[in-house]
């Protein structure tokens, strides 16, 4: 179902959107024009322009609509006189509330998580996250068929010929096709993780780091400035679904493997945060979190915040992690000189201009790896795949041969000397 659109045409040939945004008690007007910018942002993702936006005063949510009868019919009146093709709501709105405001204002409405999933839907390329997003667009579309469609006011399957009864209305049969299309994908889906798994098995001893933050912090850029790598990198909101895992070559002291995942978002989709549990696990798994902030973003410290809600409501809250500030080089100087006072332990970054990236090498290294050490151990002369395996994972200094023995020393990190200790004494047990 990837391709297809709650909103219909193709991306980018949309049309305008009307953009609303509510105060709702405990939030302030300002506050919400704030998040209205985000909201237009994916809306451009989505393919929409912008052709004009309200915010509406709401102190009690009405279960039928959401916000007054009133307002539903003003905001309504002003995206059709802007020639708005469709009115985005910045809040998660039931189907009911969507289908009574429609019939209010008579215009099209979607929810916050609707522009997501829609976004999410044309950004998947993977198998994995094409799968991953069809579930949670079929899971989205279920309570939502009612009205959708004209056809599902018809009945069928009733009649002289056909079964007993009035028949089945197609509604019934849609949802029942749609229920069985989420269990089929569901089964694939298990079928990739369980590949996962096995992937994740052959990666065993090699420590890991996760890059996670808030969607568009340029975590990507950041990704290919540490691993010298080429990964898609655009000036957009989600540019990157999938989990991708790169090699991280500290030179002597080892590597480390680092993995590029899926950016957060403030409201994001429950649906997704289910579809795509595989990904969050991937950085579940690794040894530390490299939590990236756009230091120059006006609400970076909100989306920091974010960023660590997601990871405590999916099980990561307890993960050792490293704080990244990126972006330094748009950032004014007092405001990079007031962060580095107030969080002496993390890093500042420009993944654009490359400063700060050794540095923050050099920390991840620590971290993952440990202090260097100097090891010298014995190998079988004809065990050449450890030698290899030393050159490698460490720096060899010095390899000498005595009888039917060579004896190699090298330097590495202190995790990555354990592993080759660990290695050698597998050989030297195969071999009585």
């Amino acid at each position: 179902m990837n391709e297809d659109s709650f909103f219909g045409g193709a991306a980018g040939e949309r049309g305008a959107a009307f953009l609303v945004g509510v105060v709702r008690p405990g939030s302030t007007q300002t506050e919400v024009e704030g998040q209205l910018d985000e909201l237009a942002a994916l809306a451009d993702t989505a393919g929409f322009s912008e052709a004009g936006r309200a915010v509406l005063p709401c102190r009690e949510i009405s279960a039928a609509t959401f916000v007054g009868k009133g307002q539903a019919g003003d905001v309504g009146s002003m995206a059709k006189a802007l020639g708005a093709a469709v009115l985005i709501v910045d809040e998660d709105l039931s189907p009911a509330q969507v289908r009574n405001l429609e019939k209010i204002g008579d215009v099209p409405v979607v929810d916050r998580a609707g522009v997501i999933i829609d976004i999410f839907a044309q950004r998947a390329r993977s198998r994995e996250a094409r799968t991953q997003v069809e579930i949670a667009q079929l899971e989205y579309l279920l309570p939502r068929l009612a009205g959708r469609w004209a056809h599902l006011s018809r009945q069928v399957g009733g009649g002289p010929g056909g079964t007993k009864g009035a028949g089945e209305k197609q509604i019934e049969l849609d949802r029942r096709m749609i229920r069985r299309r989420i269990d089929h994908l569901k089964r694939d889906l298990e079928k990739v993780d369980r590949a996962r798994s096995v992937r994740r098995r052959t990666r065993a001893g090699m420590p890991q780091v996760a890059l996670v933050g808030y969607t568009n912090v340029g975590k990507s850029s950041l990704f290919n400035a540490l691993t010298k790598t080429g990964v898609f990198v655009e000036d957009r909101l989600f540019a990157t679904l999938d989990a991708t895992v790169r090699r991280l070559d500290f030179g002597r002291r080892g590597a480390a493997l680092a993995k590029d995942t899926v950016g957060f978002i403030r409201k994001l989709p429950h649906d997704l945060v289910a579809a795509f549990r595989s990904t969050f696990q991937e950085a579940g798994e690794a040894d530390l979190l490299l939590i990236v902030v756009d230091i120059a973003h006006p609400k970076g410290e909100e989306q920091l915040a974010t960023a660590e809600r997601v990871l405590d409501e999916t099980g990561l809250g307890d993960q050792p992690r490293l704080l990244v500030y990126n972006k330094i080089d748009v950032a004014p100087k007092e405001l990079v000189a007031a962060l580095r006072a107030r969080h002496a332990d993390a890093c500042f970054t420009s993944a654009r201009t490359g400063e700060g990236v050794a540095e923050l090498a050099r920390k991840l290294a620590d971290r993952l790896l440990g202090e260097e050490v100097r090891v010298t151990l014995a190998a079988p002369v004809a065990r050449g795949d450890l030698l290899a395996l030393c050159h490698r994972e460490a720096k060899v200094e010095r390899v000498e041969q005595r009888d039917d023995e060579m004896i190699i020393t090298f330097v590495a990190g202190a995790r990555a000397a354990g592993e080759l200790r660990r290695r050698f004494a597998e050989a030297e047990g195969d071999e009585e």
